[in-house]
C-alpha cells in the first residue's frame, strides 16, 4: 500500500492500481473505507487493519465489484448507488440524501454506468472519489473520456460539468498510474480547465445524405 495523502484526522492510501484502482480512506469519524473492492485475502485485510479497522466498502460503480461476499463476511458494509445495476451483495443503497459522516457524502455522476456515484470529502481541503466518471488523460489529470460501452455519455458530461461548482484539492478516479497520474493539490483548477475546453469545442456539422 502506498500513502497518497495525509491530512489532520484523514489519510488516503492506494491499495491496488487495478484497474479499477482501489483506495483506502482512513477517517477519524468514519473509520476505514475501501473505495472499490480488491481481491480478498487475509494479508490484504490485515494490512488495512494496521491503519484503521475496515468498516465500509464503497462502490462508485459495478465496475469495482470483487469478492463482496468475502469482504462482507469480515464485517464491511457494502455501499452502492440505489440506481446501480449488477450489484447483488449491498448493505445500503445510497442516494444524495445519505451521509457517511457529517463531512462525507455522495454525488450522483451517472453515465459510465447507470448508477455511477462519487464519494465527497466536503471539509477543506476537500477531495472527490469519482470512480469511472473520469479517467487519467494524456495530461495525467482526470478527464472526461468517452467509452464505447458508456451507459450515457451525455449524462456523464452533464454530471462532470456540475463538478465545476464543487470545491476540492484532490480528485481520484478508477484509473491510477504511479508516477503518471495527478490527483492534487491543483485538481479543481485542472478539471475546470478541462471542462472549459469541452464546452468551447465546436463540433463539425453533421453531413447528411440527401434522401
Amino acid at each position: 500500500m502506498d500513502q497518497l495523502l495525509t491530512w489532520p484526522g484523514r489519510e488516503v492510501w492506494l491499495v491496488d492500481s487495478g484497474p479499477p484502482a482501489v483506495y483506502y480512506l482512513v477517517d477519524r469519524a468514519a473509520g476505514g473505507v475501501l473505495i472499490n473492492a480488491p481481491r480478498f485475502s487475509r494479508d490484504t485485510y490485515e494490512d488495512l487493519r494496521r491503519h484503521a479497522e475496515p468498516r465500509f466498502l464503497f462502490l462508485p460503480s459495478r465496475l469495482g465489484v470483487c469478492d463482496l461476499k468475502a469482504w462482507r463476511e469480515v464485517g464491511l458494509r457494502v455501499l452502492v448507488s440505489a440506481q446501480e445495476e449488477g450489484v447483488d451483495d449491498a448493505d445500503l443503497r445510497i442516494g444524495a440524501e445519505h451521509k457517511l459522516t457529517r463531512t462525507i457524502d455522495f454525488l450522483a455522476l451517472p453515465g459510465r454506468t447507470r448508477g455511477t456515484c462519487a464519494l465527497r470529502l466536503k471539509n477543506l481541503p476537500g477531495a472527490l472519489f469519482v470512480g469511472p466518471a473520469l479517467a487519467c488523460g494524456d495530461s495525467g489529470w482526470p478527464e472526461l473520456i468517452p467509452n464505447p460501452d458508456d451507459y450515457s455519455y451525455e449524462s456523464r458530461f452533464i454530471g462532470v460539468v456540475g463538478l465545476k461548482g464543487q470545491t476540492f484539492e484532490s480528485l481520484f478516479t478508477d484509473t491510477f498510474v504511479l508516477g503518471r497520474s495527478h490527483f492534487g493539490p491543483a485538481a479543481q483548477n485542472a478539471l475546470r480547465a478541462h471542462i472549459e475546453s469541452l464546452l468551447a469545442y465546436d463540433p463539425p456539422p453533421v453531413s447528411r445524405t440527401p434522401g
